[in-house]
């Protein structure tokens, strides 16, 4: 059996981070044995002083875990950010979930506070309330030019004038950053200052960026839950709750380019290889521990239920396999769990556990109390986790029954007001020095992009940028092109691109570096040149397709699209026709087209003959022309999926296309029409035609159009009636704040967090199985959570309404008396609802 060593270390080691510790009950006495067993889990789950938690703790051999801070220090942790001279700002979410009900959870008493090691001895000794009187604060950046603070509704600019570390200053950026009204899981966080000098956020539609002196906003695309990590070419990772890790192999702006583009490849891409677990104590008290398959027979979580913030290690006080790899939280199995990364052959990221064969995790505790939601590389080269440290981490708008009983079974309601903060060190390695960036001068700063550790290099790139330092230009320079480390060449080169002092020659060098991020980023940062150098820039870009690295490939097909319009479709074309069999290239080659799709799928047409390539990129063309509603262009494409002269390949392709945007009819539920201008006359003779190879599709497919004149095969609904339209306005307001955040505007859902809700057979179908699934939530990969106690049955009845009407659907409007009539049927039960149960029931 491996042991987990807690014994050698040097003596100036052992004297600052073991003996002083030690006194303080910064470090656990005695080993754990390793790779741990299941341990039996008590019938309560006190709470443990941080000296005993430390005891509860498994790593595997040479790793150990210490104390940071704790209550009454910190209190109810969710999110941090170390400033530029290493002091702990924390986001303190005190009034999450109270009592199972959830009673004033929204009391303003959130507060960021700064937590600072005042005696150098590795542990936070002294607290400063900065701002309080917040209601569940979620996010907080400090900068140069003040501290963000992320507290829904609002993202707020603040600023300490005097010196006493206490917001003075007061500016509202934003007032849509998050909504007290919805689900605190669902609000925006994040705040990260990315390699290319924007502020990046989750579940938020837009990105950050000082200029100025001021904070400017872009729309981007909602992405992930909780937190947000990137690795040291600046590729960002977000989760869900069962969605562990997802990548960004391109920057999400330019999804926001076009908007009759219904997919976003490349953004949010799963990487994890499995979702399997393995905690160290029974962990019954999960949301959907009733369900089957969520526990193994030893009552142990078997795979994530709440994966919180992650974190890419880049640090350099840690062995050197960790650095690049990803750690997840999952505080409700009282977890961490290391991922490996490797590269596939097709340019994507997979993500493994390392100890899967040991049935074990990099971080296991057998304190139910202790919950892991969010991590850290920090500046002294290890990681820090933030444990809120209590019972309830289930929000009561999705708390269900099952969990409601084991709380209060094992005493886990109170006491609440605690936390903690742990850091990780090993054997091998003594933890850094605390920085003091602040003070440094620009030349310094410069120098620290050369730095190992990942925290000094972006934190010396945002102070030189935010400082506008010049004077270093000529250093920055040289460092971009003379450094042996490709990720300092990056730095250097995405400084200057924020200090407005990339030249030509620079760009010259870095589009034919030897490192593909080097060339990628440059791809990306010419873009500014495009529209005074349009042609010696155009013909750099064609040069590079040819370059084999994935990275180039797709960074070159999403700036094509910031080409000139002229030049544009023929560079894109060239793309396609070179790299079409990436779907992640299509995509972003789609992204750059603005309105020209269906000029740029005729000529695809005419003009491609591979058909291996063509056809899926044909399919997403197809979706997008048909999304922009322009009824020329839909009648085209319908005349040559009924001209048999065409390459059946090619028809198949653009019908496929169609059948995508108007599927099938859902069970129970009416077809999905598409409206056209005119008859599609060449269609319909295809039907006729016995040897067509596709006229039965076809015929399917005409029954789901509609045209003007056409005869209905059954009977649609009535124009709703004036009360009809109160309900669906209704409707439209309370979807707008209670499940929009998560099923989106659209209806589209949210990967990994909401499914769709254009076409779903459940909104289409009965509406009894609508009303059931809105009153008793259901199960699947994606839990609905139940509204039925949050709202009554006129309220159920008019969501309900507006989603069978919303997006095209056409389906007959919800009645109050219905919702009663199911609402009575189901009284008395208190779990949500399966597939297999819906479908047993015929009304």
């Amino acid at each position: 059996m491996k042991q987990h060593n807690r014994s050698r270390r040097s003596t100036a080691y052992l004297f600052i981070f073991i003996l002083i510790p030690l006194m303080l009950s910064l470090a656990a006495c005695g080993e754990q044995s390793w790779p741990p067993e299941v341990q039996p889990a008590p019938d309560k789950s006190p709470v443990l002083s941080p000296a005993k938690a430390l005891e509860s703790f498994y790593l595997p051999p040479g790793y150990d875990i210490q104390l940071v801070a704790s209550e009454p220090l910190v209190v109810d942790p969710v999110a941090m950010d170390f400033d530029a001279q290493g002091r702990l700002w924390v986001a303190e979410m005190r009034s999450y979930m109270p009592n199972v009900e959830g009673e004033g959870e929204k009391k303003p008493t959130g507060k960021i506070v700064v937590l600072e090691d005042t005696s150098g001895n590795g542990r936070m000794d002294k607290r400063t309330v900065y701002l309080d009187s917040l209601i569940l604060p979620r996010a907080v950046k400090a900068l140069d030019h003040g501290v963000l603070v992320g507290a829904p509704p609002n993202l707020w600019m603040t600023e300490d004038t005097t010196g006493d570390l206490k917001a003075d200053a007061i500016h509202k950026i934003r007032s849509d950053f998050g909504d007290l009204s919805v689900n605190p899981e669902s609000n925006p966080n994040g705040l990260m200052w990315g390699i290319d000098n924007w502020i990046h956020t989750t579940h938020y539609d837009g990105r950050f960026q000082l200029r100025d002196g001021q904070l400017h906003y872009d729309k981007t695309p909602s992405l992930g839950q909780w937190g947000i990590t990137k690795d040291s070419y600046g590729r960002i990772y977000r989760n869900s709750n069962s969605n562990p890790m997802a990548v960004d192999y391109i920057s999400s702006h330019y999804y926001s380019r076009n908007k009759d583009l219904d997919q976003q490849r490349g953004l949010y891409e799963s990487i994890y290889k499995n979702k399997t677990v393995w905690p160290v104590r029974p962990t019954t008290g999960i949301n959907r521990g009733y369900r089957e398959g969520m526990l193994r027979d030893d009552s142990t979580l078997t795979r994530y239920t709440s994966a919180s913030a992650l974190a890419v290690y880049r640090g350099d006080k840690l062995p050197g396999e960790l650095r690049g790899d990803v750690f997840v939280p999952e505080p409700a199995g009282n977890l961490v769990q290391r991922y490996v990364l490797k590269k596939q052959r097709d340019g994507s990221l997979i993500g493994h556990n390392p100890y899967e064969d040991l049935k074990a995790d990099f971080l296991t505790s057998t304190d139910e109390r202790f919950r892991p939601v969010n991590i850290y590389t920090a500046p002294d080269g290890t990681l820090y986790i933030l444990d809120m440290y209590r019972g309830i981490i289930q929000n009561q708008l999705f708390l269900t029954n099952y969990l409601k009983t084991e709380i209060e079974k094992r005493g886990l309601e109170k006491p609440i007001g605690l936390g903690r903060i742990y850091r990780i060190i090993h054997d091998s390695t003594i933890p850094g020095p605390t920085p003091d960036l602040s003070s440094k001068s620009p030349e310094e700063l410069a120098s620290y992009l050369n730095h190992p550790n990942g925290w000094w290099r972006d934190t010396a790139q945002r102070l030189l940028v935010e400082r506008q330092a010049d004077s270093v230009v000529p250093k920055l320079r040289q460092l971009a092109t003379d450094s042996e480390k490709d990720y300092a060449r990056l730095h250097a080169l995405w400084t200057l691109n924020g200090l407005d002092a990339i030249n030509d020659d620079l760009l010259d060098a870095a589009l034919s570096d030897s490192s593909p991020h080097l060339r990628a980023a440059a791809i990306r940062i010419a873009e500014a040149e495009f529209s005074s150098h349009t042609d010696s820039y155009h013909q750099k870009l064609i040069s590079l397709l040819d370059d084999s690295a994935h990275v180039v490939q797709r960074q070159l097909a999403a700036s094509i699209g910031e080409l000139p319009s002229p030049e544009r479709s023929a560079a894109l074309m060239k793309m396609v026709k070179a790299h079409g069999n990436d779907p992640i290239v299509v995509n972003l080659v789609l992204s750059g087209l603005g309105n020209q799709e269906f000029s740029f799928l005729s000529g695809l047409l005419d003009q491609f003959p591979d058909q291996q390539i063509a056809s899926k990129t044909i399919e997403r063309l197809t979706r997008a022309v048909l999304n922009s509603g322009s009824g020329n262009h839909i009648s085209s494409l319908l005349n040559r999926i009924g001209d048999q002269q065409k390459p059946v390949w090619q028809r198949r392709s653009l019908l496929a296309g169609l059948e995508e945007v108007a599927p099938e009819p859902s069970s129970g539920g009416s077809p999905r029409l598409f409206e056209l201008d005119n008859k599609p006359i060449a269609l319909l003779d295809a039907t006729s035609e016995t040897g067509d190879p596709l006229a039965r599709r076809i015929d399917k497919m005409i029954k789901r159009l509609d045209w003007p004149g056409k005869p209905k095969a059954e009977p649609t609904p009535e124009p709703l009636t004036p009360d009809e339209k109160e309900r669906f306005e209704l409707g439209k307001q309370l979807f707008a704040t209670s499940c929009g955040s998560c099923h989106q505007e659209d209806g589209k859902g949210m990967k990994g967090m909401a499914p769709p809700l254009v076409n779903s057979k459940w909104v289409l179908g009965k509406p009894s199985h609508l009303i059931r699934i809105l009153l008793d939530g259901k199960e699947g990969e994606m839990r609905m959570p139940p509204v039925g106690d949050r709202y009554s049955d006129e309220e159920i009845a008019a969501i309900a309404t507006y989603i069978r009407q919303a997006w095209g659907h056409k389906e007959h409007p919800v009645p109050p008396s219905l919702v009663m009539e199911v609402r009575g049927a189901s009284t008395g039960r208190d779990h949500p609802w399966t597939d297999e149960e819906l479908n047993s029931h015929r009304h």
